[in-house]
């Protein structure tokens, strides 16, 4: 939707090119690589900007060197989601069982590394309570074996297991932003059941190469937060599950700052690497 956009407002194409891997590593490098002249822009979700610095040994790029914030676009709050099952109508209910069964719940991931993997391990270390990380490759399979009852919870972000929720498949205990979702009126947040200030989602944003010249990287700017003027993109964006961000380059600095503190500390106190 975005790339249409500029596309009209620029008056000429502007193509998405997918670089899947490495949780975003292949598609930054080839921004990073690419000529630093506006022309080759960077979509990506927020945990290759916060998280992968955090646990990549040899991570090929630096996000402040290499890479010059544009905004963000789109933000997704992870819900926690029980299998109906669990005995467990709410956070303090899940809390209390986990402490009455140390090491006995598992909770899944999209693998190591992933948003989902360290949200539950905030939660873990907030909530104080022993419960074993699964990871799988990906939401898909993760979600497959929380509704099969083979894993019993699991923080993903919304649009990934609304159908399930609303379906009855899984059972949402609450959001982990700091203000509720519309799109579940009665989920609490996390926040407010117990554990203040907890905030973790997912969230997207354009970038460009480093190095690429102030006004161009104006001009994009311009043109991104421009685009979100439009009801109809706003419009089709909360019908996705996705709250519109178009709060310009200062604030994703910002972002990216003080989210790379909140996961420093997590990732600290759990020991989490990946080779």
């Amino acid at each position: 939707m975005i790339a249409r956009k500029l596309s009209d407002a620029w008056s000429q194409p502007v193509i998405v090119e997918n670089k899947a891997g490495a949780n975003g590593s292949i598609g930054i490098m080839a921004v990073v690589k690419a000529p630093a002249d506006g022309y080759t822009l960077l979509a990506v979700a927020s945990s290759a900007l916060t998280i992968n610095p955090l646990i990549y040994r040899n991570l090929p790029y630096d996000v402040a060197r290499d890479l010059a914030p544009v905004t963000r676009t789109g933000l997704v709050p992870n819900v926690l989601v029980v299998n109906p099952a669990l005995p467990a109508t709410s956070v303090a209910e899940l809390v209390l069982l986990a402490q009455a069964k140390p090491g006995r719940l598992n909770y899944a991931s999209q693998g190591n590394g992933s948003n989902g993997h360290l949200t539950g391990e905030m939660f873990r270390q907030r909530a104080g309570i022993d419960i074993t990380h699964i990871p799988y490759k990906g939401s898909a399979p993760a979600v497959t074996d929380l509704v099969s009852g083979q894993v019993d919870l699991m923080f993903d972000n919304l649009p990934s297991v609304l159908g399930q929720i609303q379906s009855g498949q899984l059972r949402a205990l609450a959001v982990t932003t700091t203000t509720p979702s519309p799109l579940l009126p009665n989920a609490p947040t996390i926040s407010d059941a117990g554990f203040p200030g907890f905030d973790s989602s997912a969230w997207f944003a354009v970038l460009v190469s480093a190095h690429t010249p102030e006004p161009v990287r104006a001009k994009i700017e311009a043109a991104v937060v421009g685009l979100f003027k439009d009801a109809g993109v706003s419009q089709r964006f909360a019908e996705l599950g996705i709250a519109p961000v178009a709060s310009g380059s200062a604030e994703l600095a910002q972002r990216i700052e003080s989210e790379n503190r909140m996961w420093r500390d997590v990732v600290a106190k759990a020991g989490i690497s990946v080779e």
